[in-house]
């Protein structure tokens, strides 16, 4: 297994007033955050969210030929057939977890790296786990280049979880299962939350799943298209 870590520093934003450039990369941003997140109908309306939704720089997490899309609202592709989400998807996740500062939060699929480092910023600890050797790499390079230093990422399966790590007090699922993984749900601390989309390629629906003492609640939000989960199920 491959391990990657570290507090997060300030992103993005202070080198912003430094040149054209990242002035224009600010402006997107902002854009985004007030057309696409907290517009009317869209429903995203916590402060910490919508804030650190301005400040992580997204175009630094897509391939130089995607940049000009960066802050556009749909998804994009990332290699080895895995995408970046919208970000009104990233924050309708986050914000419907209720995350703390003191929060240990998992993610499974990191993919690019953009939806952990969203994370960072909004908690004391993150841990992601990407199966796709290639991506673990980059997204770990990206956000050690960044300043996430509050984030691991662990190359490996998914569906396993992280159970030296374990409890979290919430987990989110960026790829979909066809039904909830139980080794996540045994590392997700009572009181916990878990955003997870479940389904086929057909049908996926995004889940709520709230961790009591002797039951779990499960709210579906709305119906989405994620990439399947992928890894060795059965272990």
């Amino acid at each position: 297994m491959v391990f990657f870590g570290g507090r997060i520093h300030a992103v993005g934003s202070g080198s912003a007033s430094t040149s054209d450039a990242e002035a224009e990369w600010t402006r997107a941003r902002e854009c985004m955050v007030a057309e696409q997140l907290a517009a009317p109908g869209r429903g995203i309306t916590s402060p910490r969210v919508l804030k650190v939704m301005e400040r992580v720089p997204r175009h630094e997490f897509v391939s130089a030929p995607q940049r000009d899309q960066a802050y556009d609202d749909h998804p994009l592709p990332i290699g080895y057939g895995q995408t970046i989400s919208q970000p009104y998807i990233v924050a309708l996740m986050t914000e419907r977890l209720h995350l703390l500062p003191t929060d240990r939060v998992l993610e499974i699929g990191t993919g690019c790296g953009y939806q952990a480092a969203v994370l960072a910023g909004l908690v004391r600890e993150g841990y992601s786990i990407e199966i796709i050797p290639e991506l673990a790499r980059a997204a770990a390079s990206t956000l050690r280049r960044l300043g996430f230093t509050n984030v691991q990422v662990k190359e490996g399966n998914g569906y396993l979880g992280w159970p030296e790590q374990a409890p979290f007090e919430a987990m989110i699922v960026t790829c979909a299962p066809e039904a909830i993984p139980k080794p996540l749900l045994s590392q997700l601390r009572e009181g916990g939350r878990m955003m997870v989309p479940v389904g086929d390629r057909a049908e996926q629906n995004l889940i709520l799943l709230c961790k009591g003492r002797s039951h779990l609640t499960e709210e579906a939000v709305l119906p989405v298209r994620f990439v399947p989960m992928t890894g060795e199920w059965m272990k």
